[in-house]
């Protein structure tokens, strides 16, 4: 079976990377990923894409099987991961097309799988910094050499999905400070976490949240629209950034995420 080195998860918009590819079908324990991996490589490094979505968008964010997802990657031998996603601005200085590297979650989901220890055996795995700081960090600097509007930092907000939120809710998450909302970045993130992975979200500005003043009432077209524009700067800061990205080191933050960790 092909592996790789580098994983990428695709949002709304963004169906495929490479060319050159082969596709790789895969069952997990927890089903079936949304789509086959899609393997192909860069500069030498060997790298995975998946649609979260499925490559019709057919799977809406609470139906994604997130578990199978992030396992899929680790099966194939990938070690750290990308996950871009569109996300909707809950200040307004962020602007449309803006990408805020995220350092933190907040999780306002419900009902959906989010561990792979469901026992016997009890374990924690920390998420007091759910980013991979190198990956960000790696994220930033090529951004601003390409210079493409980026923040370094901020706090995600995940909702259920599939519907928006009310102009009550929109605010609430404004006055907590949180930066950017989406439906998808819990819990892909913290799943690569648990099964001791890199990974760093990219929230891509497509629109500005319902309750942020002056603005109008966000809709799916424009999400997507604003995401088509903009696909071709994710694609640039990912063609640069993949060949950047090292090895994961053994007893970096994120590979050592289990120790300690079960009871």
């Amino acid at each position: 079976m092909a592996g790789a080195d580098v994983g990428i998860f695709g949002g709304s918009g963004f169906y495929s990377f490479l060319e050159d590819v082969e596709e790789v079908e895969l069952e997990t324990p927890y089903g079936k990923p949304s789509a086959p991996y899609v393997i192909g490589e860069l500069d030498g490094t060997r790298v995975a894409f998946l649609p979260r979505h499925g490559r019709n968008h057919e799977l809406p964010p609470h139906t994604i099987p997130y578990l199978a997802n992030v396992w899929g990657m680790k099966e194939l031998g990938v070690r750290r991961i990308i996950g871009p996603n569109a996300s909707g601005a809950l200040k307004a200085e962020l602007r449309l097309g803006e990408f805020v590297v995220c350092d933190q979650f907040v999780d306002r989901t419900s009902g959906r799988k989010d561990t792979f220890y469901d026992g016997p055996e009890t374990t924690h795995v920390s998420a007091a910094d759910p980013y991979c700081p190198d990956l960000r960090a790696l994220l930033v600097e090529t951004a601003h050499e390409l210079e493409i509007p980026v923040r370094d930092g901020g706090t995600v907000v995940t909702i259920q999905g599939p519907r928006f939120s009310t102009r009550a809710e929109s605010k609430w998450f404004q006055a907590m400070g949180w930066d950017t909302i989406n439906m998808t970045a819990y819990p892909e993130g913290y799943l690569a976490r648990e099964l001791e992975l890199c990974y760093a979200n990219i929230s891509m500005v497509t629109d500005h949240d319902v309750g942020v003043e002056g603005t109008d009432p966000v809709s799916h077209e424009q999400v997507v629209t604003v995401f088509n524009e903009n696909n071709e700067r994710l694609r640039e800061l990912l063609f640069a950034l993949v060949p950047k990205i090292p090895p994961q080191p053994e007893d970096h933050l994120c590979a050592t995420a289990l120790r300690g960790a079960r009871l």
